[in-house]
């Protein structure tokens, strides 16, 4: 019972730890995921964005009546519209025309402004990051959020998450895993769970078509095919991540991260986004690689509902040359990830 909070913002963290039943007993690990689709706007974004626009607020960048400009795959725009809506700021979001309608249309309707874009790297100046930036200078009264080089992100989860975590497992925690877009998530509940002890192993979860994996592992950016997950994944190393502890990288396949969302919702009642598949597929490797008798802590960003017509659609993925996973009676055991 979470009593009574002050609006929107008071509702924002404090999530539960969801233990994944089948997978804790699979592995002969406690396999915990933190419930960030509970947040009042219904991702892990939430933290971020409330984190970026305090911030903000304090360092008066803002003043009513004012503009909110972010580049984004949609969660963080989501949560930063609701955010503005509750404390009196404009939120114009900039996004990629290959992110969800679903997402794309949520956040129209919670009345932000909304420009999709062509999906160009980073490299290219219009690329939706750069081109938010640019947005927001010529726009009188703005601040950009900057969710992938703006500390307030990071410092968000070091200061709300991390803690939230340790105290939910009393500080037993052998391992966090997560994957990475702007790098906040996973790096500012690293820095604390490492703060709190140095053992706690820290994993870098990255499917195909990010650099990321290869950086831990090759110590060099380099991409290797293609991913259908939104929002996670870089080419780069955001000022987030940079200087993040990362002890191991595990790289899931798609149809891999589709099998473990499939296995959450029909044997855990979890009805999820892709993230989450890289997240909870990570995690099990992990399990694996430690050996049971571990706690291994990862983040369950956000709900299904913002992709049903995509990875919960049959034709869809058969588009994408991925399979639907069919029910069966027991969750079926992911396959050997890349060492």
């Amino acid at each position: 019972m979470g009593g009574i909070t002050a609006g929107f913002v008071g509702a924002v963290g404090h999530t539960p730890l969801i233990r994944l039943n089948a997978l804790s007993d699979l592995t002969g690990c406690e396999i915990l995921g933190k419930a960030e689709f509970m947040n009042p706007g219904g991702s892990v974004k939430d933290r971020a964005a409330l984190g970026i626009l305090l911030e903000a607020e304090e360092q008066g960048l803002l003043a009513p009546g004012g503009t909110v400009v972010e580049g984004t795959a949609g969660n963080t725009g989501i949560g930063l519209t609701h955010l503005c809506n509750a404390r009196g700021y404009r939120a114009l979001i900039v996004i990629p025309d290959t992110q969800s309608a679903e997402k794309i249309g949520l956040m129209r309707s919670l009345g932000a402004e909304v420009r999709t874009v062509p999906a160009v790297p980073y490299r290219d100046p219009n690329n939706y990051v750069r081109l938010s930036g640019r947005i927001a200078a010529e726009t009188p009264g703005a601040v950009w959020a900057n969710q992938f080089d703006n500390l307030a992100n990071r410092r968000a989860h070091f200061n709300s998450t991390g803690p939230e975590i340790w105290d939910q497992t009393g500080g037993k925690v052998d391992a966090w895993v997560a994957a990475t877009g702007t790098g906040g998530t996973y790096a500012g509940v690293a820095l604390y769970l490492k703060q709190q002890n140095p053992q706690v192993r820290c994993v870098l979860a990255d499917p195909h078509g990010s650099a990321l994996y290869a950086w831990v592992k090759q110590g060099e950016l380099s991409l290797e095919g293609s991913s259908i997950t939104e929002g996670i994944g870089n080419s780069r190393i955001t000022a987030n991540l940079e200087g993040a502890p990362i002890d191991d990288a595990v790289r899931v396949s798609d149809q891999d991260a589709l099998d473990t969302i499939y296995g959450l919702l029909w044997q855990e009642g979890l009805f999820l986004g892709g993230s989450v598949g890289i997240n909870v597929a990570a995690a099990v490797e992990t399990a694996r690689r430690l050996g049971p008798g571990h706690t291994i802590v990862t983040v369950l960003c956000d709900s299904g509902d913002r992709y049903r017509s995509r990875l919960y659609d049959a034709d869809w993925l058969a588009g994408k040359g991925l399979q639907q996973p069919e029910r069966h009676p027991s969750l079926a055991v992911p396959a050997k990830r890349e060492p």
